[in-house]
């Protein structure tokens, strides 16, 4: 017999906007010399800030696919003097989009991957439980919403996304719930999703994770195709660093960790070669970077005391080579997409 239904109270959050891992950041950017810098998430202008006060002449492109974000960056865009430019769109073309901007080759990047506090903390985006507001999560506030998700999906693609994005091992009885709800009426805010969720899948106290906080993961990142898009980003920003240029990724969660570590570690020559029993049929491919950093670099205790968002953070680095760029890793882009089906059944892989 499961427990019964019960409602988790979200916990207050009001911790101000602060970038993660910010000194541990600007040390792999290294920008000494650097004349020219990518903030690929500017969100609410962390990194730019700091990028825009390091020593020299550092001009910053700032991008993000947020219209919202970008509007509210005008004012730091105008005391910068020219020094830093905003860009609407999605840092997966970000190579494109330098070059539309007269940019054929830059010395640093930084990408803080996934939800920016500020959309948490804004009730109407529908990104946060915490906040009753529309099921919304879309950042570019256009296309498929977790709203049309959520009443749309079938159950099986819903336990897939659910499984695979969230990390969700209740998956499929979370996915079996929505659709019975959703035959009654259909579900169109935050606080009713995470009422379904907190009646299949129970808390932990000695972890103080939400009950929905995997299913809101899992859809959030179904809407804006973000592993998708990080797949994207590392391609290009492979394709748009000089030689001696960095790369400095910040991660919250293992699917994206997993997915920069496994791109540095092949593209620095780090991944496991093939056996000499079975040697590889293909030619190695050259090494695009070096590694920057040993190891993810994690936010210290003092970090995690003033900034509990910072505890699932991870920072990766690389340096790109003179080696030319490399066909994409179709591995990666395996990371990112949900699992094939299999058997007759319709179920999936798990």
């Amino acid at each position: 017999m499961k427990p019964p239904a019960r409602t988790v109270p979200p916990t207050a959050d009001r911790t101000p906007h602060v970038p993660v891992l910010l000194h541990e950041v600007m040390t792999a950017l290294d920008l000494t010399g650097a004349t020219l810098a990518v903030d690929g998430t500017f969100g609410a202008g962390g990194y730019t800030r700091a990028m825009l006060a390091a020593e020299g002449d550092v001009h910053v492109i700032a991008i993000d696919r947020d219209p919202g974000a970008i509007a509210a960056g005008a004012d730091l865009a105008k005391k910068a003097k020219g020094r830093l430019t905003l860009a609407h769109g999605r840092f997966g073309t970000l190579d494109d989009i330098l070059r539309t901007h007269g940019h054929q080759q830059v010395d640093a990047i930084v990408l803080d991957i996934g939800v920016s506090s500020m959309q948490l903390d804004q009730a109407e985006r529908g990104f946060s439980f915490r906040h009753d507001g529309p099921l919304d999560m879309r950042m570019e506030r256009s296309g498929t919403s977790a709203a049309d998700l959520v009443n749309d999906a079938d159950e099986a693609d819903l336990a897939d996304i659910l499984f695979h994005y969230g990390e969700e091992r209740r998956a499929r009885a979370v996915a079996r719930t929505i659709i019975e709800a959703r035959r009654r009426a259909r579900i169109e805010t935050t606080a009713q999703l995470a009422e379904l969720v907190a009646g299949v899948v129970w808390s932990d106290p000695a972890n103080g994770i939400h009950p929905a906080t995997r299913t809101f993961q899992g859809l959030r990142i179904a809407v804006n195709d973000e592993l998708g898009e990080l797949v994207q980003a590392l391609h290009a920003a492979e394709r748009i660093l000089k030689p001696g240029g960095r790369l400095a990724v910040v991660t919250f969660h293992s699917l994206e960790d997993r997915i920069v570590k496994q791109f540095f570690a092949t593209r620095s020559g780090r991944a496991a070669q093939a056996s000499r029993h079975v040697p590889s049929l293909e030619a190695p491919a050259p090494r695009s970077f070096t590694l920057a950093t040993k190891g993810p670099v994690l936010p210290s205790d003092a970090e995690l005391t003033a900034n509990p968002r910072a505890r699932s953070a991870k920072l990766r680095a690389v340096e790109r080579t003179e080696a030319p760029t490399p066909a994409p890793l179709t591995a990666i882009e395996a990371l990112a997409a949900l699992p094939a089906r299999t058997g007759k059944s319709g179920g999936t892989r798990r």
